[in-house]
């Protein structure tokens, strides 16, 4: 009578021909790691500068408002006060509000460009790994099969 073949030792042995490169993933890792530290140097840098502009913003007003709360000889002196705060602050509004503009847009443009440079690079990478990947595992099928079919043979010669 004949033997049923065991076919476990030959296909872990396949298995243990299959390529698998973690290279690839550490390389991906590292990949990953360096553009989020790169990000994180983007947004702490403009929230220093935001931080930065909102105090200064908030201390000249602070010294505007310093010359609104002196007491006035005239009634009139304190509307004109009043007036001139009032100027004074939606002018250094509409200037702190472009300075955070141009904070905006300088993020902005560095995240897109670290976006554009990480994708171009990685899909280089995915290419060349994808290649690589297709002939290695590709070859060791064909070992495999390989394998397979002279353990076929000798199975149904036994």
């Amino acid at each position: 009578m004949a033997k049923t073949q065991d076919f476990t030792a030959v296909f872990k042995d396949m298995m243990g021909t299959l390529p698998v490169d973690t290279k690839a993933m550490e390389d991906l890792y590292k990949s990953q790691a360096a553009l989020a530290e790169k990000m994180s140097t983007v947004a702490l840098e403009a929230a220093k500068k935001s931080t930065d502009l909102s105090a200064k913003w908030a201390g000249d007003t602070l010294v505007k408002l310093s010359a609104v709360s002196k007491a006035k000889a005239e009634p009139a002196d304190y509307a004109k006060s009043m007036t001139d705060f009032a100027s004074s602050s939606a002018e250094a509004a509409a200037e702190h509000m472009a300075a955070f503009a141009d904070i905006a847009r300088k993020v902005q443009t560095e995240t897109l460009e670290l976006v554009m440079t990480a994708s171009k690079k990685t899909t280089e990478e995915f290419s060349a790994a994808a290649q690589k990947a297709t002939a290695d595992v590709t070859a060791a099928a064909q070992k495999a099969a390989a394998e397979v079919t002279s353990v076929a043979k000798k199975a149904s010669a036994a």
